[in-house]
């Protein structure tokens, strides 16, 4: 019975998925899905993403959270539109829940859409969104060994950013095992070491991601 009720679960949210995949293709707007432990410095990837990239493309920012709206009160201090999703215990976010959120912005207005998920390493890998790519953020302090742990959330990820890189030298991280492992799991995700608060790292993750809404653009007038 619980695999048959998850079979459902998933099954509704992927129908859903698929409908917020079409409403953003038809407007243009590439959606990322980013992924990370609490801590790992989502919110301030997203600050330095917007920073590196807000001169291109017109961005806006979904935020979950199980609570408070601190996040996108952030965002909204750099004049990006921010909306905020509190699940109330719930570990992920759902495409129902996107679908709502998206409600409130208009796309036509719109280039790039950056989903934080809600802070967790498990949950987030099996539901679709609706997203154009899913990306993760691992940040030094967490260890190199989160791979062995939550090898999912590595596989399914088109990109690892590896973020606190400037802090390496006080941590017990072995970055060697770390990359191998990743291209052990998922051979084709770049990863980007980045210090989100300091800026180094960012542009290189920036233009990788620029070069898929580019892609993205050309794939959809094809």
């Amino acid at each position: 019975m619980r695999v048959d009720i998850e079979q459902r679960i998933l099954a509704a949210n992927d129908h859903l998925a698929e409908v917020n995949r079409r409403r953003f293709a038809e407007h243009g707007v590439f959606v990322l899905d980013l992924m990370a432990s609490p801590g790992a410095g989502k919110t301030s990837t997203i600050l330095a993403t917007i920073a590196a990239l807000r001169d291109r493309y017109r961005i806006a920012v979904i935020e979950g959270d199980i609570a408070s709206t601190v996040d996108a009160e952030k965002v909204r201090a750099h004049g990006i539109p921010a909306v905020q999703i509190n699940t109330g215990g719930a570990c992920h976010l759902e495409s129902a829940m996107i679908g709502r959120a998206v409600d409130t912005l208009d796309l036509s207005v719109l280039d790039l859409i950056i989903i934080e998920n809600v802070g967790n390493l498990v949950c987030p890998s099996d539901f679709d969104l609706g997203e154009n790519a899913k990306v993760m953020i691992l940040s030094v302090p967490e260890g190199h060994d989160k791979p062995y742990k939550y090898p999912n959330i590595f596989q399914v990820s088109e990109a690892v950013i590896l973020n606190k890189y400037d802090t390496r030298a006080v941590f017990d991280f072995n970055e060697d095992e770390f990359r191998g492992v990743v291209r052990s799991l998922n051979g084709t995700a770049p990863v980007f070491a980045i210090s989100a608060t300091k800026g180094d790292g960012v542009s290189e993750w920036a233009e990788w991601l620029a070069g898929r809404i580019e892609g993205a653009k050309k794939e959809a007038a094809s």
